[in-house]
């Protein structure tokens, strides 16, 4: 039994979470406690008493334990990568990767302690100073999904800690394995008791209670529905929240895209991960004259991609992450077909030597934008293509969907660069790159009901992990 971690204890529960192996449904990751509302008020309850004495510590004293903590996940990444594509379904490397950005988050932020500043200026009365300065929120509640077990965890937990804030993490109950390691990680670099507590177990159980005992501030990530409804919850009890709720992104191909080029950004941003990243390339919007030759480079592309168990040296795509995902994902493309999109390439469930959700990346064309293949996320290795008269045409139809994450365009000119960038509607855009693939020390989030809140990542997490104070010195 991996245990919760309460104000320094590893915390045993009577329910356990059996955590399993999308790649092989025989191979047991391990059993994670499934910790009650009392387990969540007890966390709270520690961490509010632990955030005095933290919030009070130099920043050197908390640059150090990041930046260990940041060092032994760097030094242990071929380990916690085994353990990522275990329990998630990512190829080694892609979990190899996401260990190593989680890495680099803690030592980024381990910077970002010892750089927050404030502000001295002279009122405009006379004999008086003004002085500007941000302190942490306090409590700070994390709700993270099951797609990044480590890297969303980290890029929460990390800042939250260096600006002064104590943490409660409830991670997504699939995905117990990354998050207990990275508690355990935490632990061990000095943290004090309280500072930091992990509850795993059941969402919908947690967190309501995580909300009705009494935090300060709430970052979450996961579905629309989901996060909505927090939000609410959270507009009530005066809560201040962070919420990423996903994408439909577009990838445009314009008419003088490089053909090679714009198939492998469709190809990376669409089924890489198994197409299960809010920043995938879900609708590939392509230009007229580019069209035909396109989806026919795709489609042999996407045939020869190599679908395999996580941990198998030539697997290209691993298996969906759990049998409720894979489920999701064939209604979608039983219901594309049903709507009158044409599957060119893929879509079944595969059977492999040993018993995981596997399946073969789907890819539509002849789709129209009413389309629930074209407005709904699926989080899965599925793309629809749909056919532009024009740039212009391509542009209203890259930003015709309720979410605005992130979009992408391939094209030759810098002049429609410029102009896409100006004109996407979506929090991040990328140029001639895939729309799925972001750095660590810059500012992630989207538009309309994609984000709500300060943006994640790099200099501007410290928007929702402090608060400003305005102090009057007079003479």
């Amino acid at each position: 039994m991996h245990s919760n971690l309460i104000d320094g204890i590893w915390r045993n529960s009577q329910t356990a979470l059996r955590n399993e192996n999308p790649s092989d449904l025989d191979d047991v990751v391990g059993e994670y406690a499934s910790g009650s509302p009392d387990d969540m008020r007890e966390a709270v309850a520690a961490a509010r008493a632990a955030f005095p004495a933290w919030s009070r510590t130099t920043p050197q004293q908390r640059s150090d334990i990041l930046d260990t903590a940041g060092s032994e996940i760097l030094a242990r990444r071929q380990v916690l990568g085994t353990l990522l594509a275990r329990e998630e379904g990512k190829t080694l490397p892609e979990a190899i990767g996401e260990v190593t950005r989680a890495g680099q988050i803690f030592k980024f932020f381990a910077g970002e302690a010892l750089r927050m500043q404030g502000e001295l200026m002279d009122s405009v009365r006379p004999g008086v100073e003004v002085l500007v300065s941000r302190e942490a929120v306090g409590v700070v509640g994390l709700i993270t999904p099951w797609n990044f077990p480590i890297a969303i965890p980290a890029w929460k937990t990390a800042p939250a800690l260096a600006f002064g804030n104590t943490v409660v993490l409830k991670p997504a109950e699939l995905v117990p394995g990354s998050a207990w390691a990275l508690a355990d990680i935490l632990q061990r670099a000095g943290l004090p008791a309280g500072v930091f507590n992990l509850v795993m177990g059941s969402g919908h159980v947690l967190g309501p209670a995580m909300l009705d005992a009494g935090i300060d501030a709430l970052s979450f990530t996961g579905s629309q529905r989901t996060g909505q409804s927090l939000a609410k919850a959270c507009a009530v009890r005066g809560i201040k929240v962070q919420l990423e709720m996903g994408g439909k992104n577009p990838l445009v191909v314009a008419d003088d895209a490089d053909l090679e080029q714009a198939v492998e950004c469709a190809l990376n941003g669409a089924f890489y991960a198994t197409g299960q990243r809010c920043t995938a390339s879900s609708r590939l919007i392509v230009c007229n004259s580019i069209h035909d030759a396109f989806v026919t480079r795709l489609a042999e592309r996407t045939a020869a991609l190599r679908v395999g168990h996580a941990l198998a040296v030539e697997s290209q795509i691993g298996p969906v992450a759990s049998e409720a995902q894979l489920a999701n994902n064939l209604s979608h493309v039983a219901g594309g077909q049903a709507e009158g999109a044409r599957l060119v390439y893929g879509g079944e469930h595969l059977k492999r030597t040993t018993r995981g959700y596997y399946q073969a990346p789907a890819l539509f064309a002849d789709c129209t934008p009413d389309m629930r293949l074209c407005r709904e996320e699926i989080f899965g290795p599925v793309a629809a293509v749909l056919r532009a008269e024009s740039y212009e045409h391509a542009l209203a139809l890259a930003n015709d969907t309720p979410y605005g994450l992130a979009a992408g365009l391939c094209t030759r000119s810098l002049a429609r660069a410029t102009h896409f960038r100006r004109h996407a509607e979506a929090g991040m855009v990328m140029v001639n790159l895939p729309t799925a693939g972001v750095d660590y020390h810059v500012p992630f989030g989207g538009r309309k009901t994609s984000s709500h809140g300060p943006r994640e990542q790099g200099r501007y997490a410290i928007e929702f992990y402090t608060t400003v104070k305005t102090a009057y010195l007079g003479s």
